[in-house]
């Protein structure tokens, strides 16, 4: 057994929350702190060019300084061996090119909080995972189902306290997008690296990312060149005039933790356990990383205090992880005396 396959989920999904916090707090600041040149916070699509072309170059280190390079399919070319996705790992790049650019766009809605909008795309997710389950044949606990029951009241308190979805429409197509996102990666994921082997891992994260990160880049950068609406006119200011301004320091930042995440998102995901158990764990350890950057940016930057319907509905969440890190440990447990009983 490798030193990988030794080391417990819940550690990656710990780490993945260390990394998810500041991530949290940097964006949420970057967009709502005033900026000195413009007189008012950033919006999303002025952070998010420099942001994923930080972590795609990032990234791309990672890959090499690695060594992960080595387990994917590739072709030579001048010499070179250059990673190419494979026909799925290319529809899996397509799906989280959607992801990469929704998720940090969510944290900057103004009147919509990070608690809400989190529990409201974590929710769409977890009626997935089952069902991408079920579609391959794959067998679901009865932790996993409790688990995701858990997390789904989560959401129906915050919805209720809330008084309904009432988002705007750049919020309302955020989410559509990365659940679309979401069910195409997870359907790939099963399909083809579901084994928790490491080669598989590195392989499909390579694979995966050589197309989704420069796609997400060139998606944002062709709204820009068309001109059309004030979003390109943000973009534009976001791949241009960012890279001489200071704001560049904490954007640095948000690119370098988007990467560390993915690296342990893909991780989690990619455990050979069935999807309605890995999900739940990445799902909920995001959300709750959402809602303990809001608590601190409420207390250390005078931003507001999550809302007590979003703190009971992370406190069911943190219910949710701890049991499924203790169900599978208990089951193992009471299967050899049950089978000593028989």
């Amino acid at each position: 057994m490798s030193r990988w396959e030794r080391f417990p989920l819940e550690g990656y999904v710990l780490l993945y929350f260390l990394a998810y916090l500041p991530n949290v707090i940097i964006t949420k600041l970057v967009t709502s702190t005033p900026h000195p040149g413009l007189g008012r916070p950033l919006t999303g699509l002025e952070t998010l060019p420099a942001s994923l072309i930080i972590s795609t170059l990032l990234t791309y280190l990672f890959i090499w300084g690695s060594g992960w390079h080595r387990d994917a399919n590739a072709v030579q070319i001048a010499g070179a061996r250059v990673p190419v996705p494979t026909k799925y790992t290319l529809l899996s790049g397509l799906g989280t090119a959607l992801v990469l650019f929704t998720v940090p766009l969510s944290f900057t809605f103004e009147g919509v909080s990070i608690p809400f909008i989190q529990l409201l795309m974590r929710g769409d997710i977890l009626l997935i995972a089952p069902l991408v389950d079920l579609m391959f044949g794959r067998k679901v606990r009865w932790w996993s189902w409790a688990a995701l029951v858990m997390v789904l009241v989560a959401l129906v308190i915050t919805l209720f306290d809330r008084g309904g979805f009432d988002l705007p429409p750049l919020a309302i197509l955020t989410v559509v997008l990365y659940t679309v996102g979401y069910f195409i990666r997870l359907a790939v994921m099963t399909k083809v690296s579901k084994t928790g082997e490491p080669a598989s891992v590195r392989r499909y994260f390579v694979e995966e990312k050589v197309i989704a990160l420069p796609l997400s880049v060139a998606v944002l950068a062709a709204i820009s060149a068309s001109g059309i609406g004030t979003q390109s006119g943000a973009l534009g200011w976001g791949f241009l005039s960012v890279w001489s301004d200071p704001v560049i320091v904490p954007l640095f930042f948000i690119g370098l933790t988007l990467t560390i995440i993915s690296v342990f998102a893909v991780i989690i995901l990619l455990d050979a356990r069935e999807n309605a158990y890995c999900v739940p764990l990445e799902r909920a350890a995001s959300l709750v990383a959402g809602v303990g950057g809001s608590v601190l940016l409420a207390w250390f930057w005078g931003l507001r205090m999550p809302r007590p319907a979003e703190l009971v509905g992370a406190a069911i969440l943190i219910g949710a992880i701890v049991l499924l890190s203790l169900a599978p440990r208990f089951s193992r447990r009471l299967a050899p005396a049950r089978a000593e009983t028989v």
